[in-house]
């Protein structure tokens, strides 16, 4: 009876693990994230026309992403691209693009506690930016011309399931 009891211990224990969500940002996440945005009209549709367009004749844009507490280290990426005009999100993982191309690209970052914050929707976009509690490096004035969308894309961490620990670097 101890050793069944030992055993089923054992087994939940393995058993959460294999079911636990990925850490907030690491490259399990952020393809999880590329899903969602797929998912999710605003982002598609909404991203679909002029934001997508602007790209350097590249055909795509690359978004990296970290939690500032964790460390730039711990950056993942998202690749979107146009598709059927929509902005689709074709790869979410980890980084692939070294070199960034700020008038189209960007690179955002936060606290754990911010983009949790901004995941349920306490705030968008503007008072994000406004208060320094998102940083970002890329085409400002165009992220200003898209808040709807833009401020979607910051509820990501309130639709994909995530863990506060630190993603592996």
């Amino acid at each position: 009876m101890k050793y069944a009891s030992i055993a089923l211990a054992t087994l939940a224990v393995f058993s959460t693990a294999a079911h636990a969500a990925p850490a907030l940002m690491n490259a399990e996440w952020t393809a999880q994230a590329c899903e969602a945005w797929n998912k999710d009209s605003t982002l598609t549709t909404g991203l679909g026309d002029k934001w997508i367009k602007n790209d350097g004749g590249r055909g795509h844009k690359i978004i990296h992403l970290y939690r500032t507490d964790c460390g730039e280290a711990t950056q993942t990426e998202l690749k979107i691209v146009p598709k059927d005009g929509k902005a689709m999100c074709a790869y979410g993982g980890a980084v692939q693009t070294t070199k960034m191309e700020y008038a189209y690209d960007y690179t955002m970052h936060a606290t754990t506690e911010k983009w949790t914050e901004m995941g349920a929707g306490e705030y968008g976009p503007m008072k994000a930016m406004m208060f320094g509690r998102l940083k970002f490096v890329g085409p400002k004035v165009e992220a200003m011309t898209v808040m709807g969308p833009f401020e979607t894309f910051l509820k990501l961490p309130g639709k994909v399931a995530f863990d506060k620990a630190c993603p592996a670097k």
